[in-house]
């Protein structure tokens, strides 16, 4: 019996070398991610997380900034119950939240993002082994070694009128993708999905 439907919807993101990248990586932060056994409730800092935990209808999700040499993938992966009503409320879910963004996140909630990415890329260089991997990964992408200070400027460069001038350009009224595996007959249609991805209506 399928017990989960799986879906991912994503837009073009940027390259890694691309100046978008950090922008689009906060505002991949701001969406977070969830899972039912993850405690926290609706003290979690991401707005959609907390709406993720009120109404119950992804198991959990993951939101993504997949970057390459010259383009990237840039959007949400979730789990939710084998059941229509459970899938279209989040792919519709997810859409309303990259509008939310997209319309102009508070100053609070960038620094915040800002701060957590800042943390979530400190803590990935934890060891010898990781601090190797990541040299190993600049100089492939970007040729040289990238200081903390240089990347805690970038990070720090993003305003809440950048992040919405990026948003603009790579989410809002783009055509996502969609796709599924398990129960997908709730996934909306492609036509739906473009509608809802600049709909006033939220």
């Amino acid at each position: 019996a399928v017990v989960s439907t799986q879906s991912t919807g994503a837009v073009e993101g940027c390259s890694w070398t691309n100046p978008d990248y950090f922008a689009l990586m906060i505002a991949n932060t701001l969406v977070g991610s969830w899972n039912r056994a993850q405690g926290g409730g609706k003290l979690i800092p991401s707005p959609f997380a907390r709406k993720a935990f009120e109404q119950k209808y992804p198991q959990s999700y993951m939101s993504f900034n997949t970057c390459y040499k010259d383009t990237g993938l840039w959007g949400v992966y979730g789990v939710s119950e084998p059941d229509e009503d459970a899938v279209r409320k989040f792919v519709g879910a997810v859409q309303s939240e990259w509008r939310r963004i997209t319309r102009g996140a508070s100053p609070g909630e960038v620094q915040r993002a800002k701060n957590h990415l800042k943390t979530l890329m400190l803590a990935q260089c934890d060891g010898s082994t990781a601090v190797c991997e990541d040299i190993g990964r600049q100089m492939l992408t970007y040729g040289r070694r990238i200081p903390l200070a240089e990347i805690d400027a970038r990070i720090e460069a993003v305003t809440p009128s950048v992040l919405k001038k990026v948003m603009e350009e790579y989410v809002y009224d783009r055509d996502p993708v969609i796709i599924g595996l398990g129960a997908t007959e709730g996934l909306p249609d492609q036509l739906l999905v473009k509608f809802q991805q600049s709909s006033p209506l939220d």
